[in-house]
């Protein structure tokens, strides 16, 4: 289909350093640092937040696709991803992904939606990408 590109660069030491990133379109871009990533400085962004948008719109796109080709069309999804960044005796990492998903959908059953946002959460390309994290969801319909 198509290689999409993004790039960053560290200058500096880690926990004095700073880097950026960029997206290959040039519509995402930013900065990032030790204290973003590890403290409590939301100046910034980190990778992990990065990972929870890019998952998050993945998500809400794939169940849109799927509820739509079930002949369900929606008329909203959104997807939240809180995603769970800690350590381990191996150092940082990610111990799991919730995806938060409200969906307003017209003359669907619950059973059906919850078929078809499993069938999302499983099949979403950074799901899969991301298939050695434990990744929680909870779907619901809204009016």
């Amino acid at each position: 289909m198509a290689i999409r590109k993004a790039e960053a660069v560290w200058n500096g030491t880690l926990k004095e350093g700073s880097g950026t990133f960029k997206g290959g379109s040039g519509a995402l871009s930013g900065g990032y640092t030790y204290k973003t990533r590890f403290e409590e400085d939301n100046s910034q962004t980190n990778p992990e937040e990065l990972i929870g948008s890019a998952h998050a719109a993945c998500y809400a796109m794939f169940l849109a696709a799927q509820l739509t080709g079930a002949e369900f069309p929606p008329e909203r999804v959104t997807a939240t991803a809180l995603v769970d960044f800690g350590r381990d005796d191996k150092g940082p990492l990610i111990n799991g992904i919730t995806l938060n998903v409200e969906a307003k959908v017209a003359n669907i059953t619950q059973e059906k939606f919850d078929e078809l946002a499993q069938k999302s959460k499983e099949g979403c390309p950074i799901s899969r990408a991301l298939a050695s994290v434990p990744i929680t969801l909870n779907a619901k319909l809204v009016s």
